[in-house]
């Protein structure tokens, strides 16, 4: 374990959980009546609509066009006609328009033969074109567009292509099980990838707790023209952000409010990887993911291949419902999901995960006053101070809170999951932020 590479400061390793489903192959999941299919799906300014009620749309049409550089576009995932425009609220408490559709007619790819193109004939700024195209975004989580983090600033060279096949977040296996089962596909959207940025190198971080897929992937991982390694590495949470990553692998850097390409560097998840190639290869849209439903709280956790806009209640009744009453349902993973109360909620691009945790898995206590035990200094992966930051932002020193780091905190839960006064110090700085936002606080 002592050669295993990892990030040098703090972290924690929370029991994994993913034994319910790391051996559990992909499934389609049968389709509902009807969609949500929200217009925010991604880091910036969200879609503009392109449709109206009655309409009629195909699978694969475009519903939703970007409005800025930093932005999506949204595609229907399914054949049928608009049954309303309304907004809705998703997990993480953001207010979006979304179209609901309900489902008719024939699918234009679901179920049919489709051919690949070669995509070597195509340009490096063709390759760009299609990824905005199709509505390809990071999905490990940010959502960042990837035909922003993949047009290279002039100037700058991308020294490091990091592919992030970590993880790390307990229960998830959805990424885990894309490296099993489309390890060719990974290994080839990489390469369609390494022709826009020209990276001088690739590496490709998994924890050493898959090791099926670290043999998989340096199997097929061949035929490229620059250095390619995969490497395992020790378990520890949040191996799977992109700063604790690049450090671990790289051992560079990156600057307080910079992004990997200061350092040279480009990261992208694997599920990322296999979107790009599939828009590239098949010009498919990102319409659908794979995510994972699991907990102790479902009868029969699975890894499903999902069409955005589904009711995360469906998945739960696909998956056999619930085995027993659920303490708390979370989408995404437990360290960094958000917890939601309706199940109508769609599945989203950035959904990776749906958990329905019983309340011997969410072990919940009464807040108390700090111990000032120093645990989430410990533990924090940033070097930050956890506990004087949630003080000042309880003092409403937002100013003061972002000079001391608030803004580079990653919201990992780490300091909250080693807190034995249970304060929620992440709920905090996500207000803080907020706040700090709001009022212009170190602007």
């Amino acid at each position: 374990m002592k050669d295993l590479l990892t990030f040098p400061r703090g972290g924690i390793h929370p029991e994994d959980k993913k034994k319910f489903t790391e051996e559990k192959a992909i499934r389609n999941t049968s389709l509902p009546v009807n969609f949500v299919v929200p217009l925010s799906q991604h880091i910036g300014r969200p879609a503009e609509c392109l449709v109206s009620e009655g309409d009629e749309v195909s699978e694969g049409m475009l519903i939703g066009k970007s409005t800025g550089f930093i932005s999506a576009r949204i595609h229907s995932p399914v054949p049928g006609v608009v049954k309303s425009l309304k907004e809705i609220y998703l997990p993480n408490g953001t207010k979006t328009e979304a179209v609901e559709i309900e489902l008719k007619g024939e699918f234009n790819r679901l179920g049919k033969k489709v051919t690949g193109d070669d995509w070597e004939k195509y340009s490096s700024k063709e390759i760009q074109d299609i990824i905005f195209d199709k509505g390809i975004v990071g999905l490990g989580g940010a959502t960042f567009p990837c035909h922003v983090k993949f047009s290279i600033p002039d100037g700058s060279k991308v020294r490091s292509f990091v592919v992030n096949g970590v993880e790390c977040e307990p229960y998830l296996t959805a990424d885990h099980r894309l490296m099993i089962e489309k390890t060719a596909e990974i290994i080839e959207g990489i390469k369609i990838i390494s022709r826009v940025i020209e990276p001088e190198e690739i590496i490709i971080g998994i924890e050493k707790n898959k090791p099926d897929a670290i043999e998989l992937m340096r199997n097929a991982a061949v035929g490229f023209d620059i250095p390619v390694r995969v490497v395992p590495l020790k378990l520890k949470y949040p191996q799977g952000d992109e700063k604790q990553l690049l450090k671990a692998l790289t051992g560079r850097e990156v600057p307080s409010g910079g992004l990997p390409i200061h350092i040279g560097a480009v990261v992208s998840n694997v599920a990322s990887v296999f979107a790009v190639y599939e828009a590239v290869v098949y010009q498919k849209p990102l319409i659908e993911r794979v995510l994972t439903v699991s907990g102790g709280a479902i009868k029969n956790p699975a890894n499903l291949k999902v069409r955005i806009g589904t009711p995360i209640g469906e998945l739960i009744e696909d998956c056999g419902g619930f085995r027993v009453n659920p303490e708390k349902i979370v989408v995404g993973g437990p360290m960094m999901g958000f917890s939601i109360y309706d199940l109508d909620t769609p599945v989203t691009k950035g959904t990776s995960g749906i958990l329905a945790l019983t309340s011997g898995e969410v072990k919940s206590a009464g807040e108390t006053h700090c111990l000032s035990c120093g645990r989430c200094v410990t533990v924090c992966p940033m070097g930050l101070n956890p506990t004087e930051i949630y003080k000042l932002i309880d003092h409403l020193e937002y100013d003061y809170a972002g000079r001391k780091g608030l803004m580079d905190c990653k919201e990992c839960g780490c300091c909250g999951y080693t807190c034995p006064a249970h304060i929620p110090l992440v709920h905090g700085f996500k207000l803080g932020k907020y706040m700090a936002k709001k009022t212009g606080a170190g602007a």
